[in-house]
């Protein structure tokens, strides 16, 4: 007798479709799993095994086969547990082929028969939904991300003894409602760090609001407790609210990597890695490829603090996502692309003690020390940061103001960024387009300047001997400040002012 139970498991940022078979014959007891199965599930065939006989169903006392279609796809993790379980209940006689027919199951099975959450559902979800099937059976901690594909029929399951019953028409299940997917602040917004509470810098401030709206890659500059990393903080809360296609994408993303598997991540990432990250840790990879610090920051701000403290060879594997905002990894035995449109905000030093320049403290770093500090970021990485902002002290009288009750500030740039944003949407006649990510040719064919804009950039370009790629960024940033300014064209003022933050390195 042969028994065939449809499931799937996700594959990179894709899912693939997997064909639980089942077969028993007479012999001597036996319970063997084939088909490209790792050691997490070989080790299936207890689980099952206990999950089975703890749910006071009968295991067979027979020879029991499972093959995993299709045998040259490699498989990874628990999801099968709940397939191959009820592989074995329909060879025995306990469920019926009619029974699981045209339905897709998925999850990892505990001892007692409890049905546990799964990483990737959405991915699952999703292949599923393609491949046509109507009624999807999911663990019911994995409901709520579930919920966010809509059109197939989905259930939660709790235990193995919930599902037969339902199986075989005694019991409800749990079944997903659409779920209102629409960007919102965490919940602990009294904690949140606004423009408002950091005193002093307003270039910076004025900086970071054009890189939020134009999402473009800033470096900020400055010595110890100057506010960098603060600036960073409240940049993350100028954000716009995520859009339902962006929410899908960034909880799918958190739910491979196992972050949030029964929670839908609601609003922008904001990703700020040690830097003793690992070059794996950062672009994503490892011996089960998942996604890195690059993917999990996608639609959201990657903070590098100090990013000459990083080693130049992770730091170099940036720079081919800044440019194509995905990342592939490749290995031996698959290959799986993430995507990776990420703002970088990064800052450090003007020297490794952080005083060069400064009139109050004495600066004790070498020239040769000097120099090894700024090798750490390369040309070509630094050529890929659209904006550099130098930040300097703030005075001791500014520091011993009081901090505003009110977000006076903070609203009034969140209102001049939300704006800009939109007119950037009517541009491009998209969500989710900035300036920053425009290709070249769409510079050339969307963007105006003026006259006098493109002859102070012509000139600009000679002087400063601005790469093809800075030439552009110059332009892009100049958009976004047009943008701000509410003017259909980039005038040289505009420019001049794009201008000031392409400093030499």
């Amino acid at each position: 007798m042969i028994s065939k139970i449809h499931s799937a498991i996700p594959y990179g940022f894709e899912g693939r479709l997997v064909e639980v078979e089942g077969d028993m014959n007479r012999g001597l007891p036996a319970f063997n799993i084939v088909g490209m199965a790792n050691k997490t599930i070989n080790e299936a065939k207890d689980r099952v095994r206990s999950a089975i006989v703890n749910s006071e169903f009968c295991f067979p006392d027979k020879k029991v086969t499972i093959s995993l279609a299709p045998a040259e796809l490699q498989k990874d993790g628990a999801y099968l547990d709940l397939p191959i379980a009820l592989s074995v209940l329909v060879l025995s006689g306990q469920l019926i082929k009619s029974d699981v027919e045209k339905r897709l199951f998925v999850g990892e099975l505990s001892l007692d028969g409890a049905i546990r959450p799964v990483k990737g559902i959405i991915n699952i979800i999703e292949i599923a939904k393609k491949a046509g099937y109507d009624e999807i059976f999911v663990p019911k901690s994995n409901l709520s991300q579930a919920s966010l594909i809509t059109g197939p029929k989905i259930y939660g399951v709790g235990t193995l003894q919930e599902l037969y019953l339902f199986l075989k028409g005694q019991m409800e299940l749990v079944v997903a409602m659409d779920n209102k997917i629409d960007g919102q602040l965490s919940a602990n917004d009294d904690k949140r760090v606004l423009l408002d509470h950091i005193r002093g810098q307003k270039l910076a401030k004025r900086a970071m609001q054009i890189a939020i709206a134009g999402h473009h890659n800033i470096l900020i500059s400055g010595p110890p407790g100057a506010g960098k990393t603060l600036l960073a903080k409240a940049a993350a809360n100028l954000l716009p609210p995520l859009t339902p296609e962006e929410m899908v994408d960034i909880t799918k993303l958190y739910s491979i990597a196992g972050l949030s598997t029964d929670e839908i991540v609601r609003n922008r990432p904001f990703r700020n890695p040690h830097h003793t990250a690992s070059a794996t840790s950062i672009i994503g990879g490892g011996a089960n490829a998942s996604p890195g610090e690059i993917s999990l920051a996608h639609k959201g701000i990657l903070f590098l603090d100090e990013i000459p403290e990083f080693t130049r060879s992770v730091l170099e594997t940036l720079r081919q996502p800044l440019e194509d905002k995905n990342i592939s990894i490749s290995r031996a035995s698959h290959k799986s692309t993430y995507p990776a449109d990420f703002m970088l905000v990064a800052t450090m030093n003007p020297c490794p003690c952080g005083y060069l320049g400064d009139p109050t403290h004495e600066c004790k770093c070498t020239e040769i020390q000097i120099q090894n500090y700024k090798k750490k970021l390369s040309g070509p990485l630094f050529d890929r940061i659209d904006m550099n902002v130098e930040v300097e002290k703030v005075d001791n009288q500014d520091l011993r103001k009081s901090v505003p009750d009110s977000s006076d500030e903070h609203n009034v740039v969140k209102n001049t960024i939300t704006e800009a944003i939109k007119r950037q949407r009517r541009r491009y006649g998209r969500d989710g387009v900035f300036n920053g990510s425009l290709s070249s040719f769409e510079v050339s064919k969307l963007l105006v300047l003026e006259n006098e804009a493109e002859k102070l950039l012509a000139e600009a370009s000679e002087r400063l001997s601005l790469s093809a790629r800075a030439y552009f960024k110059t332009i892009k940033v100049a958009q976004t400040i047009a943008d701000l300014d509410n003017s259909e064209k980039i005038t040289a003022k505009h420019l001049a002012e794009a201008l000031t933050y392409r400093k030499k390195f």
